[in-house]
């Protein structure tokens, strides 16, 4: 059976291992000095080295040569026993199959023998978060007091998942995704080593494709040399389902040109090719990224052709940031949705015809503000018809209060914004459009924030300031502090790509004033007495 090239090319000494540098050099420094830990965690994304540097540090700390440094020298009996999975002081454990309390006692009682062969007996624990809350509690006493010839070494893709219990008994090394230039370079080697013929362009989507982990990469040439057909980029998309970079560049373009028929025919064109729909959306996704970077001067970060960076810079050049920003949620949210099942084009043709429909703007209506001795101004206000209540005593002349005879008040006049009232800089359905996100993104960093803003509703946009509405007095007084405006202020910011200030107001309940009503002007004090608005100008 022929051995996969993943397994084949597995680095064997320190100084293969590439783009993990601030791991392997303070392993090598440890083995050096012989200050070797007794426990670590390796984190990081799959395929990114993990297992590979577990078992050069078993080789390491077991190595016969005399000279510290030059440990693992893939020569001695240690060594190549390692190499050849015959060494039997290494021991690798599946915790995915391995999760129950029972498990870990075995090991727990195996481990106090000494080792067989080796100086030090080395437990490699894959996937560690995958152990039961059991498992890791008796596991903890052996990580604390392990016996002095006992290494442990946990790997894990989910380092959240892991009691702080275990945390803080071992060394921790977190490793990064491999950069996309080294991930080609790997694969070019392998390919002069094995006598393969790949185009450059293929070896490059391969690793693109891998989303910065060495093994996937690795085992999609694998994939690919299967065939036995010389790698080209057709052959690749063919194979791996992936669009050709044309249809990405054609529904861009029929976005900014407002083609309905055009982008629909890009996208089945790619889908009928044999282009898998959640990955044409990635393509896209990955594709505007390299556009906001254009538009925010980080061009040189963007990897492309000239040919490609050209037509790039044109499409970065003919989409302004905030419409880049927003395709880019909306492609990112069908590469991400699996319920399209049963239609898998359904989200592409959704985010799609999302982008041909721009946001409208929003209707505000004025009410006359009686401010400073009198004088008149007009104040944007939201539009729902207030409900009539009997009058209390008489307000100012700015605002009369219903008669008592009268069931119903004066119908609301409904009219454009007058010169006093500012254009809204960004449109209210946008804003309520990126809701979701804005109510998650304050979530993960105010979760009480976050539920008060339930309870809040879009009046309008004035200008630069977007007006929330309360309910109550009280939840008002909680919403409004100056850490909860700034925070709301930051997320609404992020999400629709213009400086926004927030302002709050009480709204749809007793004594609630129409929004950029001052609390102390002479409207406020007239409904705060009772008054009625009875026409709205």
């Amino acid at each position: 059976m022929t051995q996969a090239l993943y397994r084949k090319w597995r680095p064997l000494a320190w100084d293969e291992v590439v783009s993990q540098e601030h791991v392997i050099q303070t392993l090598k420094n440890a083995v050096t000095g012989e200050r070797v830990a007794h426990a670590y965690i390796f984190s990081g994304p799959r395929g990114t080295g993990k297992t590979t540097a577990a078992r050069l540090l078993a080789k390491a700390v077991n190595c016969l040569d005399e000279d510290k440094a030059k440990r693992p020298c893939n020569e001695c009996a240690y060594c190549v026993a390692v190499n050849e999975n015959r060494f039997m002081d290494l021991i690798e454990i599946d915790a995915a199959s391995n999760t129950s309390v029972e498990d870990v006692r075995d090991l727990r009682d195996k481990i106090n023998f000494a080792p067989s062969q080796g100086k030090y007996k080395v437990y490699i624990i894959d996937e560690v978060h995958m152990l039961s809350t059991a498992a890791f509690n008796a596991l903890l006493k052996t990580l604390e007091e392990p016996p002095p010839h006992a290494i442990f070494i946990l790997a894990t893709t989910e380092m959240h998942k892991i009691p702080a219990t275990v945390l803080s008994r071992c060394q921790r090394h977190e490793f990064r995704r491999f950069p996309l230039s080294e991930i080609t370079r790997r694969l070019e080697l392998i390919c002069k080593e094995e006598n393969l013929k790949a185009d450059p362009d293929a070896l490059t989507m391969i690793a693109r494709q891998s989303a910065g982990g060495m093994r996937d990469a690795i085992s999609l040439l694998d994939q690919l040399a299967s065939t036995g057909d010389h790698i080209t980029l057709e052959l690749a998309q063919t194979v791996l389902g992936t669009a050709a970079s044309q249809s990405v560049i054609g529904i861009t373009g029929a976005v900014i040109e407002k083609n309905a028929a055009g982008g629909l025919e890009e996208i089945h064109r790619a889908l009928d090719g044999g282009a898998d729909a959640r990955a044409l959306a990635r393509q896209m996704v990955e594709y505007l990224r390299g556009l906001m970077l254009i538009q925010l001067g980080n061009g040189d970060q963007v990897e492309a052709t000239a040919d490609a960076r050209k037509q790039m810079t044109e499409h970065a050049r003919a989409l302004p940031t905030p419409e880049v920003l927003r395709m880019m949620r909306a492609f990112n949210a069908a590469a991400t949705d699996t319920r399209g099942g049963w239609q898998p084009s359904l989200g592409l043709e959704l985010a799609f015809a999302e982008m041909l429909e721009a946001p409208q703007p929003v209707q505000v209506v004025s009410v006359e503000k009686a401010e400073s001795g009198g004088k008149s101004g007009p104040v944007s206000v939201p539009q729902p018809t207030p409900a009539p209540r009997r009058a209390a005593p008489p307000p100012p002349p700015a605002a009369r209060s219903v008669p008592t005879e009268s069931p119903n008040p004066a119908p609301v006049t409904e009219s454009r914004p007058e010169a006093g009232s500012a254009p809204a800089a960004v449109p209210l359905q946008k804003i309520a459009a990126a809701w979701k996100q804005i109510a998650a993104a304050i979530k993960s960093q105010n979760p009480n924030l976050a539920a008060l803003l339930n309870s809040a509703k879009l009046l309008e946009v004035n200008g630069s300031v977007v007006v929330l509405g309360f309910a109550s007095d009280i939840l008002l007084e909680k919403f409004d502090k100056p850490e909860h405006t700034q925070l709301t202020e930051r997320a609404i910011s992020d999400e629709v790509g213009a400086a926004l200030t927030v302002k709050a107001a009480v709204s749809g309940g007793k004594n609630a004033l129409p929004a950029n009503v001052k609390p102390d002007s002479m409207v406020a004090a007239a409904l705060q007495n009772g008054g009625e608005i009875v026409d709205i100008q």
